[in-house]
């Protein structure tokens, strides 16, 4: 199967690109800076440019579907940028995408997130919520993919919260009191990986998450490999500096994700281990000895045939 991995050279792109490729698929990236040198994927594979704010109509998804049999679209922004808007990124892009999916009979797999709430004032929960609406009305052979907390290394969120677990002391949302069931990013690429070769009829949406149950304050404890002080953090001064945040760019920190912290971020109906066909892999302070970045583990390389380098930054 040829397939198409939009965001295939960030976190769990090539995650789900090597696992794709271990399994004897052909994979081509979707970068939004295919050629650049800034962020070379860990998996060598043909790379075509994939720039959401200029994909907003189904025609302009006709490159980038030209010889592809199943797109798995893993792109998303966590703060906005010029006209790289949640609502254009979450939904407006991928709603196009759909519908040219639709009109071609070409598979899609969806990654949205787990504890999206038609109730919540992010634009950033709010878009995400729009999305799937509209991949669900799209009429294409579709499965929405809605992933937990990611950990794994190379990751931006999972390398701070690491760094901030190792602290004496944790200052924790005083209201982040909803429970994650955090997955290791390896698992979810291989599950996600399973999903892109089913058909929608099968499984039209995947909840995934790992076996434990912790709040933030737990799992930051699991990080460190043991408890330490936790300092409530009044909501109020938890908001404004979630804003804070937002507005210079800092941090993985946002309104959005405090938004998430407050409610369960659990599966519904979890079928990770049901899709990697044993238990998760159970993350705790000791890392894996292997990542998609162990030359074990990782396909040959293919040949491009755009022209273009490997390296690109996926959001």
């Amino acid at each position: 199967m040829r397939v198409l991995v939009l965001g295939g050279a960030g976190f769990l792109g090539r995650h789900v690109a090597a696992a794709l490729l271990r399994r004897g698929h052909a994979v081509t990236i979707g970068s939004r800076a295919a050629g650049s040198a800034a962020d070379a994927p860990a998996i060598s594979c043909q790379v075509r440019q994939a720039r959401f704010e200029a994909l907003t109509n189904a025609a302009d998804w006709s490159p980038l579907l030209g010889g592809v049999d199943a797109v798995v679209n893993c792109v998303g922004i966590l703060r906005e940028r010029g006209a790289a808007t949640y609502e254009c990124v979450h939904h407006t892009a991928p709603a196009a995408l759909a519908a040219a999916c639709a009109a071609r009979g070409t598979r899609l797999v969806h990654v949205s997130a787990l504890g999206l709430d038609v109730h919540a004032r992010s634009g950033f929960i709010r878009s995400k919520l729009h999305g799937e609406a509209a991949i669900r009305a799209s009429g294409a052979d579709y499965t929405i993919v809605r992933p937990s907390l990611l950990e794994g290394e190379g990751g931006f969120g999972a390398r701070w919260l690491r760094a901030i677990a190792q602290w004496p002391v944790h200052c924790v949302p005083a209201d982040a009191t909803g429970r994650i069931a955090v997955l290791h990013v390896d698992d979810a690429g291989i599950a996600i990986a399973r999903v892109c070769e089913m058909r929608g009829c099968e499984i039209r949406e995947a909840d995934l998450g790992g076996d434990e149950r912790r709040t933030l304050a737990g799992h930051l404890a699991a990080l460190r490999g043991g408890p330490a002080r936790v300092v409530p953090l009044p909501a109020t001064i938890a908001r404004i500096a979630s804003h804070a945040c937002d507005l210079l760019h800092v941090s993985p920190f946002s309104f959005g994700h405090l938004e998430l912290l407050r409610r369960d971020n659990v599966p519904r109906h979890d079928v990770l281990a049901t899709l990697l066909g044993r238990a998760p892999r159970r993350v705790t302070a000791v890392r894996a000895a292997a990542s998609v970045r162990d030359p074990a583990i990782l396909p040959p390389t293919q040949a491009r045939g755009d022209g273009s380098t490997p390296s690109a930054r996926a959001r």
